[in-house]
C-alpha cells in the first residue's frame, strides 16, 4: 500500500504541471484570438505622440473629403443630404476597433448609393437603413463562417466591367444636375433620355458653375505640391488632397453671397435636418404609398439585393485593403467582420450601406496615416458638421456636388483594362463587355450575374474539355500512343478523354499500346474511374494495351479498388524503356 501511495504522490506534480500547461495554452489561444479579432489591442500598445500627430492630420484631411462626398452620395441614393453625414462617422469609430488596415476608411460610396437607389425611390428612406442592417448581418455572418472565398468566383474582368458601368451610370445620373435640369433618373438610358427630352430646361448659370468646378477639380488634383517641401508646396499638397472640400466651400460661399442680394442663379441643396441622428434600431416595417410593408414583405421586395449588395461591399472593401496592404498579409475574414459590424452598428444611426472607399483611403494613405486612430478625427469632424454646419450646407449648389461626383467617377473608370486584356488574353474581353453592357442596359445586379454566368460557362467548358496532348511516339522501335492530360480530371471530362483516345486509335493503322501519363493528375472522381475502366475494356477488345504511367499511389489505389484488373496496367509500367521518360512532352 505504501508503494502505491508513493506512486500516487509522485504523479501529483506531473498532473499539476500538465494542468498548468493546458491552462496557459488555453489562455494564450484566447489572447491570440482576441488580438486577431480586435486588432486595436495589438497596435494601441505601441501608440506614440508622433503617430498621434500624423493621425490627426490624416483624419482631418479625410474628414474634409468625406463631408462633401457623403452629401453627394446621399443624393445619388435618392436620400436627403443629411443621410450622407449619418453614414460617414459610425464606420470610422467601429473600424478603429475592428479594422486591420490603417489606411482603409469605411463610409458611403458611389456604388453602394447606386445599389440602394432603386429601393429608396420605391420605398423611401427607411429601406436604406434596413438594407444597411441586413447587409451588415450578411457580411458579418460570412466573416464568421469564413465564406470570403465566394468572392473569388468573381473574376477581374467582371469586377472591372461592373465598376466601369457603375462609374458611367453614376456620372450620367449627375449630368442633369450639372446642367440645371430637375428630376431623378433610374438608369443610364433614362439619364440620357431625360437630358435629350429636357434640353430646353438647361440653365446657363448651373452649367457654367458645374463646368468651372470640373476644371478647378482637375487643376487642383494636378497641383505640384509636396508633403515634405517648402511651406508653399505643403499648402499645394493639402489643397490637392482636400480639393473636394475646397470647391464645395467656394460654391457654397458664392451661393450664400448672392442670396444676400436676393440672387438665386443656382439650384441649391436646400434645407438639411439639423442635429445628430437618433440612436434607435433599424425599421423592420415601414409605410410607403398608403401601404404598410412588414418585414417578410420587405425581404421579398429587396430580393436578390440582400445578397448582391453585401457581396459588392465585401468585394470593394477587400480589394481596397489588398491594394494598400503593401506586402503585408491581409486577413480577409477580419476585414469582412469589420465592414459587417460597421453596417450593423451604423444602421442604428440611420446610415445607408457603407464599405471601404478607394478615394478616401487613397487620401488617408497620402496623408501619412499611421494607425486607424485617424478615424476618430474624421468621425468627430463629421459629427461637428452634423451639429453645427447643416444650416450652411443648404447653400451648396447641386451643380458643384454633381461636378464632384462626375470627376470622382472619371478617375474611377479604368480605361487601361481594355488594352491590357486585349494584349494578354482576348477571351477575357467577353465577360468584361457582357458585364458592362448588361449593367448599362439592365441593372448592376443583372450585369454582375451575367458576367459571373459567362465566367462559370468559361470555367466549366475548360473543366469539361481539359487540355490533352495526344500523339504517336516511337521508342526503341516501339510505337505507342502517348496521352498527357494537362490538369486533374473531373466528371465533366471523363467521357471526353475516353472519346479522344478512341478516335485516335481508330485513325491508327495498327493496334498500338496506349500510355496515359499521370504526372499532372492530382485528383480524379468516380466518373473518371469508371470511364478509364471502360477505356481499358474497349482497348482490350481491340487487342491494345493500356498502361498508366507516373500515376501516384493514391490514384492507383482508387483505380484498383474500383477494378482490380487495372492493377496489371500499373505493374506493366516498368516494361516501358527508360528512354521514354526522357522523350519530349
Amino acid at each position: 500500500m505504501s508503494f502505491l501511495r508513493g506512486n500516487v504522490n509522485e504523479r501529483r506534480p506531473l498532473l499539476t504541471t500538465r494542468r498548468s500547461i493546458f491552462s496557459s495554452t488555453r489562455d494564450c489561444n484566447i489572447k491570440e484570438i482576441l488580438v486577431r479579432r480586435i486588432p486595436i489591442l495589438n497596435w494601441l500598445r505601441f501608440y506614440s505622440l508622433g503617430k498621434c500627430l500624423q493621425d490627426i492630420l490624416a483624419g482631418f484631411t479625410v474628414g474634409l473629403t468625406v463631408i462633401p462626398q457623403g452629401i453627394a452620395y446621399a443624393t445619388v441614393a435618392g436620400l436627403p443630404p443629411q443621410y450622407g453625414l449619418y453614414s460617414s462617422f459610425m464606420g470610422c469609430f467601429v473600424y478603429l476597433v475592428f479594422g486591420s488596415t490603417k489606411e482603409v476608411t469605411v463610409g458611403p460610396t458611389a456604388i453602394m448609393a447606386l445599389l440602394s437607389q432603386h429601393h429608396v425611390v420605391k420605398l423611401g428612406e427607411d429601406i436604406a437603413v434596413l438594407i444597411c442592417f441586413l447587409s451588415g448581418c450578411v457580411i458579418t455572418a460570412m466573416g464568421i463562417f469564413q465564406l470570403g472565398f465566394l468572392v473569388d468566383f468573381i473574376s477581374m474582368p467582371v469586377i472591372c466591367g461592373f465598376s466601369n458601368a457603375a462609374a458611367i451610370i453614376i456620372a450620367a445620373s449627375q449630368l442633369g444636375k450639372l446642367l440645371g435640369i430637375e428630376g431623378r433618373s433610374d438608369s443610364f438610358v433614362d439619364s440620357i433620355s431625360q437630358i435629350i427630352d429636357r434640353y430646353d430646361r438647361i440653365t446657363l448659370w448651373d452649367t457654367l458653375l458645374g463646368v468651372v468646378t470640373i476644371i478647378l477639380l482637375v487643376c487642383l488634383k494636378n497641383l505640384p505640391g509636396k508633403k515634405k517641401g517648402t511651406t508653399f508646396e505643403k499648402m499645394m499638397w493639402l489643397a490637392c488632397l482636400a480639393r473636394n472640400a475646397v470647391v464645395v466651400v467656394m460654391g457654397t460661399v458664392l451661393a450664400f453671397v448672392l442670396s444676400l442680394y436676393d440672387l438665386k442663379p443656382f439650384m441649391i441643396t436646400g434645407n438639411i435636418t439639423e442635429g445628430l441622428p437618433p440612436f434607435r434600431p433599424p425599421p423592420f416595417s415601414l409605410d410607403s404609398g398608403n401601404k404598410t410593408y412588414y418585414f417578410p414583405e420587405l425581404i421579398e421586395e429587396l430580393g436578390g439585393s440582400i445578397v448582391s449588395i453585401p457581396a459588392i461591399a465585401i468585394l470593394e472593401s477587400v480589394a481596397i485593403a489588398k491594394a494598400f496592404a503593401k506586402g503585408k498579409t491581409l486577413d480577409a475574414t477580419q476585414e469582412m467582420l469589420a465592414v459587417g459590424l460597421c453596417n450593423v452598428i451604423g444602421s442604428f444611426v440611420r446610415s445607408m450601406p457603407t464599405t471601404g472607399s478607394f478615394t478616401r483611403t487613397a487620401v488617408n494613405n497620402a496623408s501619412g496615416v499611421k494607425t486607424p486612430m485617424g478615424g476618430i478625427i474624421t468621425g468627430i469632424l463629421v459629427l461637428l458638421a452634423c451639429g453645427l454646419l447643416t444650416s450652411t450646407f443648404k447653400f451648396i449648389p447641386k451643380a458643384t456636388l454633381a461636378a464632384v461626383i462626375i470627376i470622382a467617377m472619371y478617375y474611377m473608370f479604368e480605361v487601361d483594362v481594355f488594352s491590357t486584356l486585349w494584349r494578354t488574353k482576348k477571351i477575357d474581353m467577353v465577360p468584361l463587355i457582357v458585364t458592362l453592357i448588361c449593367c448599362l442596359a439592365l441593372s448592376l445586379e443583372y450585369g454582375m450575374i451575367a458576367g459571373i454566368a459567362i465566367n462559370l460557362i468559361h470555367l466549366l467548358y475548360f473543366t469539361a474539355r481539359p487540355g490533352l496532348l495526344i500523339e504517336e511516339r516511337a521508342v526503341d522501335d516501339i510505337t505507342v500512343l502517348f496521352v498527357l492530360p494537362k490538369q486533374s480530371l473531373s466528371f465533366p471530362a471523363a467521357e471526353y478523354l475516353r472519346e479522344q483516345v478512341m478516335e485516335w486509335c481508330d485513325r491508327c493503322t495498327v493496334n498500338i499500346p496506349v500510355i496515359i501519363e499521370g504526372r499532372n493528375i492530382l485528383r480524379i472522381d468516380s466518373t473518371v474511374v469508371k470511364n478509364l475502366a471502360l477505356l481499358h475494356i474497349d482497348l482490350e477488345a481491340r487487342q491494345q494495351k493500356l498502361i498508366f504511367w507516373n500515376w501516384s499511389e493514391k490514384l492507383q489505389n482508387i483505380l484498383t479498388n474500383y477494378d482490380s484488373s487495372l492493377s496489371l496496367s500499373f505493374n506493366n509500367c516498368g516494361s516501358i524503356p527508360q528512354i521514354f521518360m526522357n522523350s519530349r512532352v
